[in-house]
């Protein structure tokens, strides 16, 4: 058995090298290794430096007025001559602004998330648009299969941000939607290093989306105090919340206290929903405020140590990959 499974683990990462992965050749990258679309973290210069390293990156258009997101993209286009994409959380408004400028801008890849698969798949399909959506638990995995999305992000949640209701967790999530779907499946939250990317893969995904460990490089727009208290989080210090609205993973803070009080007062929505209303996560993750900002991460956090550029990154994860190694059982 054991060396079954090592010729299995041999054989992923020739193809990923080879390019003759599921992942790359959808969407005609190097590496099957795609950068989250993180609010407040995945601008122009993250995307473009992701996708000339190999990979895919993703601008988040989660955090932008649409005239900011066509200035990206536009900016992506120049900066690098690769595949790229858009990450569009489908609970924003402007929605459908966000989908014409994406089509006008000749934009081939498209991340959906947060809504119904069918709502925009074929529209954008019938435009040349490849379209990835993201669930979190199998039922909606085999949603997103009927409803025709090219691939499938299987997100775990240990991820950061907005986030499953169930809980289930990457190592267990990933397998039992591989069991149910044919397309092609990328294993998102908790991931950071090479090791677990390719225990994702061991474990039936095709590639990976990392949030966390991009958030925390020089080419990420958020601001300099966030990528610094990344690198400083321990085990422990994220908790999902907000299960009443919509579930969210972020850091235990002077704002995340004031959410525990509206909770012990008695789990007050309209009380919820003000507190976030004023802006949290942009005061947090984009200005910098580290006490009453919102500030979204996975708990993959606790292994982040540096701030690093892409290409250090990249060159970490395919080291680590390559060198992780799968102990014998006899």
């Amino acid at each position: 058995m054991s060396n079954f499974i090592d010729f299995n683990s041999a054989k992923k990462l020739h193809e990923m090298q080879a390019g003759q992965n599921r992942i790359t050749e959808l969407f005609t990258i190097k590496y099957p290794i795609i950068q989250a679309g993180m609010i407040w973290h995945s601008g122009w210069r993250l995307a473009s430096a992701v996708s000339n390293c190999g990979g895919l990156g993703l601008i988040g258009a989660g955090s932008m007025y649409p005239d900011i997101l066509r200035e990206n993209i536009q900016k992506c286009k120049q900066a690098t001559d690769k595949p790229f994409g858009v990450n569009v959380p489908m609970l924003y408004p402007n929605i459908e602004e966000i989908i014409q400028i994406i089509m006008e801008e000749g934009v081939k890849i498209v991340f959906t998330s947060a809504g119904n698969p069918k709502t925009y798949t074929e529209t954008l399909q019938k435009e040349g648009i490849k379209v990835a959506h993201v669930v979190s638990s199998t039922k909606f995995a085999v949603k997103c299969e009927d409803a025709g999305v090219d691939a499938i992000v299987a997100e775990g949640f240990e991820a950061g941000g907005h986030n499953g209701r169930d809980e289930t967790t990457t190592l267990c999530l990933i397998p039992n939607v591989k069991k149910h779907i044919s397309r092609p499946l990328i294993a998102a939250g908790g991931i950071a290093l090479g090791s677990q990317m390719k225990a994702a893969m061991i474990l039936g995904a095709d590639g990976v989306q990392i949030g966390s460990r991009f958030a925390a490089t020089t080419e990420a727009s958020a601001h300099e105090n966030w990528k610094k208290k990344i690198t400083e989080l321990q085990e422990g210090d994220t908790h999902l919340t907000l299960k009443e609205l919509a579930p969210v993973r972020m850091v235990k803070n002077k704002f995340f206290n004031e959410l525990e009080d509206i909770y012990r007062s008695g789990r007050n929505k309209e009380a919820l929903t003000a507190s976030l209303g004023r802006a949290r996560a942009k005061k947090g993750m984009f200005e910098g405020d580290m006490e009453d900002g919102e500030l979204e991460i996975g708990q993959v956090s606790a292994l982040i140590d540096d701030i690093l550029p892409v290409e250090t990154v990249f060159s970490h994860l395919l080291r680590e990959f390559e060198d992780a190694k799968i102990p014998t059982l006899l």
